[in-house]
């Protein structure tokens, strides 16, 4: 695998942590560079461990993992974009709310996000891949454009409030049952 295909696959990998970041951008009050570092860091790790462990388990657990992991995926994202809706609905009661990144909100989504990149794990132990500038740059390119998800979303989120929260549930939402019907 060429460094041009490398690039393009860890683009690739990191559009649903993208999608959600941007999500989480549109739940926060305002715009801050910690937080986008903390989501850029939650979803980057994942998506370098991921193939990481793929890598390592191979085609062994492969089979089992693709047999389940879209159900996975899919109950995880319509689960946090339902409750990203039903937020949103609720009265506003002058009370600004801000987006959860505590490790119980983030490890579902982090781990929801990356699946996918632990199947390209697998398929780099079969193509010759150096795993070590594999992982880093798949990292790298995710926690870039996990930042910048959040940087767009608090942009939106600000002008259009419990509707941009609205969307952000139905996109959540969206991609959980594109993960369901790629995986059947």
């Amino acid at each position: 695998m060429s460094l041009a295909e490398l690039c393009l696959l860890a683009l690739a990998l990191s559009m649903d942590a993208f999608a959600v970041a941007v999500c989480i951008g549109l739940s926060t009050v305002r715009f801050s560079l910690r937080n986008a570092i903390i989501v850029g860091l939650y979803f980057g790790a994942f998506q370098a461990i991921m193939p990481l462990i793929g890598y390592f388990v191979g085609g062994v657990f492969a089979e089992r993992v693709t047999a389940v992991d879209h159900w996975v995926v899919f109950v995880l994202l319509v689960f946090l974009g339902g409750k990203m809706i039903g937020g949103s609905l609720k009265k506003d009661d002058g009370i600004e709310k801000q987006a959860s990144l505590a490790a119980a909100a983030m490890l579902p989504l982090a781990f929801a996000t990356s699946i996918d990149a632990l199947a390209a794990g697998v398929s780099f132990a079969f193509s010759r891949v150096g795993i070590v500038p594999a992982i880093v740059l798949i990292g790298t390119v995710t926690f870039v454009t996990s930042a910048f998800g959040v940087r767009l979303g608090g942009v939106v989120g600000i002008k259009f409030k419990s509707k941009a929260e609205i969307l952000g549930g139905v996109i959540l939402i969206a991609l959980g049952v594109r993960a369901l019907v790629q995986g059947i």
